[in-house]
């Protein structure tokens, strides 16, 4: 199963406060973005700080979100592409948006949420080994979803594991992973250390990196900033 995603909004107003000036935009309670994307010129945005926290702890990489730029009657629909944060606070200092096109597919990684229970591993005689977290796939941004769900209820034996292929995948969406990655595996307690040395390290990006199909990657606009 799969969690569809739900559109949320989040308002947004012109920016004309650029470079190092961003840093009294900040004190003032805004934080500085961009959105960019294919056939839209880079646009400079500021949001209520507070307002944006909220949003992108609440929202998954791979979730629509609407943003209302004052004076414009149609929200902009785009996805979260990088965030900059603050190394000691880690109060947001920059937000890129990705604006899509809702006909042409794109390429996303959308996150697996695991659900209920091995019986195996409730009872103490395994322990369960994650792989993979995320699977990349092709689709239409209205087939997007906040997650996929791995359910553990049928690990029953020791050596068992859920491989890609044994995702239900929401209809419209084509799953670009490895069909024979690893998910979740259980193991022996014994055996624990062994097949940890031999799982790769996974590196979980804060932000879903997002690529329109057959198209040339955009420049990044917000490094310069700030």
């Amino acid at each position: 199963m799969s969690q569809r995603a739900e559109q949320i909004m989040l308002a947004a107003e012109k920016r004309t406060v650029l470079g190092k000036q961003v840093k009294q935009l900040r004190q003032e309670g805004w934080t500085p973005g961009v959105m960019y994307g294919h056939g839209f010129d880079p646009m400079p945005l500021q949001f209520e700080a507070r307002s944006l926290q909220h949003l992108l702890s609440e929202a998954g990489g791979s979730q629509l979100i609407g943003i209302k730029i004052k004076g414009r009657k149609e929200p902009e629909m785009a996805l979260v592409r990088d965030i900059q944060r603050d190394p000691i606070r880690q109060t947001v200092l920059h937000v890129d948006f990705y604006r899509v096109m809702m006909t042409e597919r794109l390429t996303a990684e959308v996150p697996l949420e695991i659900i209920g229970e091995s019986p195996i591993v409730e009872q103490g005689e395994g322990i369960l080994l994650q792989g993979i977290s995320t699977v990349e796939v092709e689709c239409l941004p209205s087939d997007l979803v906040d997650a996929i769900e791995v359910d553990l209820s049928d690990l029953t034996e020791l050596d068992q594991a859920v491989y890609v292929r044994d995702l239900a995948i929401p209809s419209g969406m084509d799953v670009l992973t490895d069909m024979d990655e690893m998910i979740v595996r259980v193991v022996p307690l014994v055996a624990e250390e062994v097949f940890e040395e031999e799982l790769e390290e996974v590196i979980i990006p804060e932000a879903v990196e997002v690529e329109v199909i057959r198209e040339a990657q955009v420049t990044e606009t917000s490094g310069e900033e700030d």
